[in-house]
C-alpha cells in the first residue's frame, strides 16, 4: 500500500508527559548508565542539577507514549509492517525529574525507496517544559515495508 505524500505537514495531537524519577532511574539502569547523577539526588545536586537529569535518549521513550494513534491510521501505517528507521536529538536545555514535558509533532517528510517497497515517514517533535522553555527537537523515522 502506498503512503501518500499529501500527509507531509500533518500535525499530530499535542500531549504532555511527566518525567518521573523512578522511570529515569529504571531507564538509566536499562541502558547501562553508571553516572550517579542519574540515580542519586544528592549526586545530581552536587553536580549542580536541581533534580535527576533525564538520560540523553529518554525523550524518545516519552514520545513513544503518545496516547493518540489515529494519525498512524490516517497516514496508512500498518503496525505489523513498520520498523524503527532512525532517531536524532537536538538539545536546547536540560530536563529533570518532575518536569512536565509537552510534545508537539508534525510529519516533516514522506518518501519511498525501491519503487514503493519501502516508505519512510519523518516525524519532527518540539519538546518544551512546564515553563514553556524549549528543551529539545526530536527527529524520528519509521519505515513501512
Amino acid at each position: 500500500m502506498a503512503i501518500g505524500t499529501q500527509h507531509i505537514g500533518m500535525t499530530l495531537p499535542v500531549y504532555s508527559a511527566t518525567a518521573d524519577a523512578w522511570r529515569l532511574r529504571f531507564f538509566a539502569k536499562s541502558i547501562g548508565e553508571t553516572n550517579p547523577i542519574y540515580f542519586d539526588e544528592a549526586a545530581a545536586h552536587d553536580a549542580g542539577h536541581p533534580a535527576l537529569p533525564l538520560p540523553p535518549t529518554f525523550l524518545f521513550s516519552l514520545e513513544f507514549e503518545q496516547p493518540s494513534t489515529a494519525w498512524r491510521d490516517a497516514i496508512g501505517l500498518v503496525s505489523s509492517r513498520i520498523l524503527h528507521g532512525e532517531q536524532s536529538f537536538t538539545y536546547h536545555r536540560m530536563a529533570y525529574a518532575g518536569d512536565v514535558l509537552r510534545f508537539e509533532s508534525r510529519i516533516a517528510d514522506i518518501y519511498d525507496k525501491k519503487n514503493g517497497a519501502l516508505w519512510f515517514i519523518v516525524r519532527e517533535t518540539r519538546v518544551t517544559n512546564q515553563r514553556g522553555e524549549h528543551v529539545a527537537d526530536l527527529r524520528g523515522v519509521v519505515v513501512q515495508r
